[in-house]
Formats: C-alpha cells, sequence, structure tokens
C-alpha cells in the first residue's frame, strides 16, 4: 500500500503540492491527472525519493522495489533482449554467481532461487514484451545502437515492464508507441500484477486500464474511483454544484447588503443592520470554481477543390528498389477523414511520404490536384524547431510580410499567448512545441493535411480541442495515431495497410481492437487417425496418473502443515514479520504448484480414459 500523508513540496517558495494526502491499496492502477504544469512528475519523483519534502511522509512497504522508464536507454552495443534481461538484477547476479560458486549448499541456494523467480523463461518473456512494442523477432537480437532514441525508449519501457517493480510509476508511456504497441499496453497493464500509478492524457488508456483516477488539483491529491470518463461527469457534477453554491451565497451576501445599505443611517433600524453586517462577515466565501484556460487550434480555411484531389491507380513505392507498397487503387476527396492502420513497420508512414510529394511512385499513375496544398506534422518535425528561437520568430519567418500582430494572431489561435510566444522555444513544453508546429503545418491552409501521431504530449483538453478543429476544417484529414479516442471521434473511413496493401477496413475501430488483443490461434494440425492403443501404452498412461495422484497428496500435506503453522497467532507478533512473511511465502508457492498439479492429474486421467475407451 502506497500512502502519501499531509505532504507539501514547494518550488521557488511557492507551493507545488500543499498538505496533500493519499492512499494506494496494493495491486490497484490509478491514472494520475491534472493540468499541466500541477506537479504530476514532480510528485513521481518525490515517490522515488528524487526529491525531498518540505513536510509530510510517503511510505510503502518495507523492501518495496519502485521502477519506472528511464529517460533514454544508451546507444550500447548490448542487444535489445540483453538490455532488458539485465533489467531483472536480482537474475543478474545470481547467474554471475553460478558461474563462480563452488560451496555445495550456496549452489543448491542459487538454483532454488532462480527456480523460484522462474529465470530460465525469462529470455521468452523479454521477448514477449519487446516483441509487444513493436521490435521484430530479428530485431531484438541486434544492438542498441541500431536504433533511434524514439524507439530506445520502447526498450526502456520494456526493461522496466520486464522487471516487474512493486510500485510501476509510468509517465506518459504511449507518447513513444503506434497504435497496436499502445493497446498492448493497455492489455499488459490490466494484468499486471502489481500497483500502478499512471501519468497519461490518453482517455482510452484511462479508461480501460486503470480502476481509480487520482487528480492533482488546487496543490491538493483526491481519488475518484472509476476510469476517466466516471471522474470528468464526476467532476462536472461537483463544479456545477460549486458554481450554485457560489451564486446562492452571492445572492444571500447580495439581499443582506441591499438591507444594510437602506437601513444603516435610520436610528430605528440601525440594530437590525448591525445584526445583518456581523451576519454577511460570517457567510463562508464560496468561490466559483476556477475554469480552466481553454486550449484552442484555429485551422486556417483552404478554398474548395474540384474531387478527387488525389487519384492512385495501381500505384507502388517504396526506397530505392525495394517496393513496400504496391498496387495502391484509391482516391481521396476533400471531405475524407482517414485513420492509417496497421502494425508498425507495414507502411503507414511510406504511404503518408507518397501522399505528401516526398516520395515518388516506383510504378502506377498518380493524379494530384494542380493545385493542392499538403500540410505534414510528424513527431520529428518537433523536435526540429530551433531551440533558440522563440514561435514568433518561426511563424515570422514564413510570414513576415504579415506583420507581426497577424503573426501574434496566428499564435493565439493554437493556444500560445503573448508569453509562450516571446519564449525560447526550448524552454517551452512538449505541448506548447507541439502546438507550434501543428500552426506550421497548416499555415499555408492546405487542403490535406497528414498528421502522424498528432496528440503526443498534448494534455486532455488539448485534444479534445484538435478533435473540435479537426471536425470544423473542410480539407482533407489522412491520421496515424495511438488515440482511440481521437480516431474515433475523427475518422469517417479507415485503411488497413498490411502485407505491402492499402485496402478499405470495413469494420470499426473497437473490431480492429478486438483483432490486435485477440492472440491468433495456431493453425490446427491435421488429426492422425487414431491407433488403438496397446497394453504397455495404457499401463504407462496409469503410472502418469498414480505419480500425478501422488504429487497432489504429497502438495496437499504441505499445504496443511503450512496452514497449521500460519494459524499461530504468535507468528503475527511484530518482531516475527519477517519470518511470517517467508511462510506466507512458502504456502503461497504450494498453492500454485498444487494447482498445476491438479491440472496435470485430471490430464494424465483424460488421456488413460480415452485409451480405455
Amino acid at each position: 500500500m502506497l500512502r502519501i500523508e499531509d505532504i507539501t513540496y514547494s518550488i521557488d517558495g511557492r507551493p507545488l503540492i500543499e498538505k496533500a494526502s493519499a492512499v494506494i491499496p496494493t495491486g490497484h492502477k490509478i491514472g494520475l491527472v491534472g493540468r499541466n504544469g500541477a506537479g504530476k512528475t514532480t510528485l513521481f519523483k518525490l515517490i522515488r525519493g528524487e526529491l525531498t519534502l518540505d513536510s509530510g511522509d510517503i511510505r510503502l512497504p518495507a523492501r518495496s522495489r519502485i521502477g519506472g522508464v528511464a529517460q533514454e536507454v544508451p546507444g550500447s552495443e548490448d542487444t535489445l533482449l540483453d538490455t532488458v534481461l539485465a533489467a531483472d538484477t536480482e537474475r543478474a547476479q545470481l547467474l554471475a554467481e553460478a558461474e563462480t560458486a563452488t560451496e555445495p549448499h550456496r549452489i543448491a541456494d542459487i538454483q532454488t532461487r532462480l527456480a523460484d523467480i522462474d529465470a530460465w523463461s525469462a529470455e521468452a518473456r523479454a521477448a514477449t514484451i519487446l516483441r509487444g512494442l513493436g521490435f521484430t523477432e530479428a530485431e531484438i537480437h541486434q544492438p542498441c545502437s541500431a536504433f533511434s532514441g524514439g524507439w530506445r525508449m520502447r526498450v526502456a519501457l520494456a526493461a522496466v515492464l520486464f522487471s516487474a517493480p512493486d510500485l510501476l510509476l509510468l509517465d506518459e508511456p504511449t507518447n513513444y508507441l503506434d497504435l497496436e504497441g499502445a493497446l498492448w499496453l493497455e492489455s499488459y497493464l490490466e494484468r499486471y500484477p502489481h500497483t500502478v500509478l499512471l501519468i497519461s492524457h490518453d482517455r482510452d488508456l484511462l479508461n480501460r486500464a486503470v480502476q481509480a483516477i487520482l487528480h492533482l488539483d488546487r496543490r491538493k491529491l483526491t481519488l475518484y474511483q472509476g476510469g476517466y470518463d466516471t471522474f470528468a461527469n464526476t467532476r462536472a457534477a461537483q463544479r456545477a454544484a460549486e458554481s450554485a453554491e457560489a451564486k446562492k451565497q452571492d445572492a444571500r451576501r447580495a439581499h443582506l447588503q441591499s438591507f444594510v445599505d437602506r437601513f444603516r443611517a435610520k436610528a430605528t433600524k440601525a440594530r437590525q443592520a448591525q445584526s445583518r453586517m456581523k451576519m454577511i462577515e460570517r457567510l463562508t466565501a464560496t468561490a466559483p470554481p476556477e475554469d480552466p484556460a481553454r486550449t484552442v487550434f484555429t485551422f486556417p480555411e483552404p478554398e474548395e477543390l474540384s474531387p478527387p484531389i488525389i487519384t492512385m491507380e495501381g500505384v507502388s513505392v517504396g526506397y530505392g528498389d525495394k517496393t513496400v507498397l504496391r498496387g495502391l487503387t484509391e482516391r481521396i476527396d476533400q471531405d475524407d477523414r482517414i485513420a492509417l492502420l496497421g502494425r508498425n513497420g507495414e507502411g503507414k508512414s511510406t504511404l503518408s511520404k507518397l501522399l505528401a510529394g516526398k516520395l515518388k511512385p516506383m510504378s502506377g499513375k498518380l493524379t494530384i490536384s494542380n493545385r493542392l496544398r499538403v500540410g505534414f506534422f510528424a513527431q520529428h518535425q518537433v523536435e526540429e524547431l530551433r531551440v533558440e528561437e522563440t514561435p514568433l520568430q518561426h511563424v515570422m519567418r514564413l510570414r513576415g510580410s504579415e506583420g507581426q500582430g497577424k503573426a501574434r494572431a496566428r499564435l493565439a489561435g493554437f493556444g500560445l499567448q503573448a508569453v509562450q510566444a516571446e519564449t525560447e522555444v526550448g524552454r517551452l513544453s512538449g505541448g506548447q512545441k507541439a502546438r507550434l508546429s501543428l500552426l506550421l503545418a497548416t499555415i499555408d491552409a492546405p487542403h490535406l493535411l497528414i498528421l502522424d501521431e498528432p496528440t503526443n504530449h498534448l494534455d486532455i483538453d488539448s485534444r479534445e480541442a484538435l478533435v473540435e478543429a479537426l471536425t470544423a476544417y473542410s480539407g482533407a484529414v489522412i491520421l496515424v495515431s495511438h488515440d482511440m479516442h481521437l480516431l474515433s471521434l475523427v475518422a469517417d473511413r479507415l485503411w488497413l495497410v498490411k502485407d505491402g496493401r492499402v485496402a478499405p477496413y470495413e469494420e470499426d475501430l473497437d473490431a480492429y481492437r478486438r483483432m490486435l488483443t485477440t492472440p491468433e490461434a495456431p493453425p490446427e494440425k491435421p488429426k492422425p487417425a487414431k491407433a488403438k492403443p496397446n497394453r504397455d501404452a495404457i499401463l504407462a498412461l496409469r503410472a502418469d496418473v498414480r505419480k500425478a495422484e501422488e504429487r497432489v497428496q504429497k502438495l496437499n500435506e504441505m499445504r496443511d502443515k503450512l496452514a497449521k503453522r500460519l494459524a499461530d497467532p504468535a507468528l503475527y507478533e511484530p518482531e516475527r514479520n519477517g519470518e511470517r512473511e517467508v511462510w506466507q511465502k512458502k504456502y503461497a508457492e504450494v498453492m500454485t504448484g498444487l494447482d498445476r498439479a491438479e491440472s496435470l492429474w485430471l490430464d494424465a486421467q483424460g488421456k488413460l480414459d480415452e485409451a480405455q475407451g
């Protein structure tokens, strides 16, 4: 259980968190939300002990392991698989010691502990996580140095998931994932056996993968049961009640003040007026809830072009002599809203570059309206902004003839007000940089807007504002995003990029989610004709059943002995906490073994029954 008790933390004398408390039950998955700058990442640092509290206390059970994603995995020559395996430091230390240990009892202890932590399946588990996050079987054996920073962040995420800490702290884990990786992570977190505290602006993730929302607001922490939508509805109701109470208090105060103003000067009413003045002073001040600053995106409107704006007839595209996509036969009109679906590496980015004019077709016919303007937003463009320049300088470089007033209006239309307009890009938040990049991508009023992961670093309010802007936008939109909420509200056509082809996906996003999260069943092998078992085979099956029965009986005896020991009241004295934990762990191990043994017994008995007819 994570206990946050009356904590206060200040920056430069300004309280960021003040007398805040919360209790997170063991094993619960909690989403941490709050406005940008509220202190969510700071709270993580306080939990990890990287910052010192002004007052209060943060407590975890003894020997609890806290894990979070490293800022970046170094570009070393270690393979991705080895990098992830190294995250389980206990396993790595035991394996290293096993190479040099000579004392028989220590060797036995090492091998027992390796079996306890399931060390021999570690490679398979690590590879499964890496594949879930988008790496191919060949890539997991390549060195980290072969991958970009964004991909190495996926390796860092894989490493912390593999190490399975008791408290997992994740800060925007989907920012470097595609849709398929985000859905895999959502499913993984649902099954994660320990406590998770998750900072995210991904509404679907906060609805599906967590049990409660921890809200950091006005320097306090409040825990709400349920997913994000439940939290949002509860907050809306609270804000409405607060507004109604504030209005009621204002009306009451105004009524009393009116009496005082009318009769204060009259001797016959002076005592009553004085009484009402005291009532006004005693009224509890109820301030109306502060409305959050509204985030906006204002896309310039393009003129209308004759349809279609793009047609493809048997187009193939790729790099050099390598064809990535072939046989593309589709059309795009100016009112289209198309989401590109497909696993990583299937060619979504290649298709985006073809439509943006960054790649030429290798064959086939590509027809583009001669007046077509295309706006292209990709996450790497955020990193390519000039960090030493201000947003105002970025816009003036492209539209200097319009003057500073128009440039500032453009920036304000993307939520970048006067202060941000003149702040160096290097000092802006990730969300502010993303809004600036969106402004630059749409500054020419494109007829076709291609957005590759536009919501990374945008908070939930900004994502909702982007949905509104795209809905009102009169140009065509091509979307690649891991944000299912955005896709469901904006896209009205789905294209699946798979096996070198692009085709309309006729089902909906929920069906696509099920397809990605449901394990593929291995193809059934043809069953050979059953041969009648001979006497020796039946005797062998009977022996298997007998061994399974003996194993179940032995484990039942062990269970009963441990249960008797755990029923001893003296074991629960404070000074015997460590001993009690050992016996509880042994009991859990025996119960797990008993489940497995009973399953094997039933399987063996079934085979014997089938053989005997």
